[in-house]
């Protein structure tokens, strides 16, 4: 079992189940739609897309030498510090879990819309296709983009449409802030892997600027992420009151931990604790919305 979670990086998956709780509660917030047996169903159906994602980018990233002894020092990439780990196993993993994830899908698109299905399956081909096929959106500076669109903005307007049967204006706003932290985790981990993904062949926005425009980009992800939250208090798309004081609240914690990430610099060695940074910076993005989002639905008035 433990091997299993670190192929699948479970710590990770805190990003899919962002995206799948604030789209759900910013519907019930806005329109006051929730369904118990949907939400469940994308719970399961995403989580298994999001392992089987991290499966298969664990398979190419060993088996095309991004990841190597020589330029990966995390404990967790198995496949590179465990000998005893078939690469394949990965690869099966990944396959496992997106074939567990077809029927589940299915069932959603039947009870919420067939649409769905459509979005889901483009879903699954990204996740495939970040890493696979003859040209990986890992290895050009749009990775970031098509990574963070999908897994923080897609994801989240889609659990936003199960719910609701429909988009609105708001929601799609909604979803920028996620989609440029996504982009940001991203950045930090291609920042760190600048040598070893140039060796690769890899062409990330890291490589393509250099790693001083890289943290740059990371900086400037995360203040547009808070920064939205605030605006969008202000213009009513959030709670109000409760959106300012939460991002009043945040700023500091989330500077200091910004702060400390330069003072590291982004390379192979400070990749774990740069990556366990950017993480929980994500994590307080994702309880400070969500709490928004709770406390409007509790206290309306304010």
């Amino acid at each position: 079992m433990e091997r299993f979670l670190r192929i699948v990086e479970i710590r990770t998956k805190v990003v899919s189940v962002s995206a799948l709780l604030l789209g759900t509660g910013f519907a019930a917030w806005e329109t006051g739609a929730f369904d118990l047996t949907l939400f469940v169903l994308m719970a399961l159906a995403t989580l298994l897309v999001d392992m089987g994602t991290t499966a298969f980018n664990s398979y190419f990233d060993f088996t095309g030498g991004v990841d190597t002894a020589a330029y990966n020092k995390e404990q967790d990439k198995v496949l590179v510090h465990q000998k005893d780990v078939h690469p394949l196993q990965a690869f099966l993993i990944g396959a496992a879990c997106f074939v567990l994830a077809m029927p589940i899908g299915l069932v959603i698109g039947y009870l919420a819309g067939w649409e769905i299905i459509v979005v889901g399956a483009a879903c699954m081909a990204v996740g495939y296709l970040y890493n696979g096929g003859p040209l990986p959106l890992s290895r050009t500076p749009l990775g970031e983009l098509f990574a963070g669109g999908f897994l923080g903005g897609v994801l989240l307007l889609l659990s936003y449409y199960v719910q609701t049967g429909s988009l609105s204006l708001d929601s799609l706003l909604i979803a920028i802030p996620s989609l440029l932290m996504v982009a940001s985790i991203l950045t930090v981990n291609n920042t760190c892997d600048v040598e070893g993904d140039r060796a690769a062949g890899r062409k990330t926005l890291s490589i393509v600027f250099g790693p001083t425009i890289g943290a740059g980009i990371i900086y400037a992800l995360g203040a547009a992420s808070f920064g939205l939250l605030a605006v969008y208090s202000v213009a009513g798309i959030l709670p109000t009151v409760p959106g300012l004081v939460t991002v009043a609240i945040l700023t500091p914690p989330v500077f200091l931990r910004y702060r400390r990430m330069h003072r590291r610099g982004f390379n192979h060695e400070t990749k774990g604790p740069s990556m366990g940074a950017i993480l929980s910076i994500f994590k307080l993005y994702t309880v400070g919305f969500a709490a928004i989002l709770a406390i409007g639905l509790i206290l309306p008035s304010i």
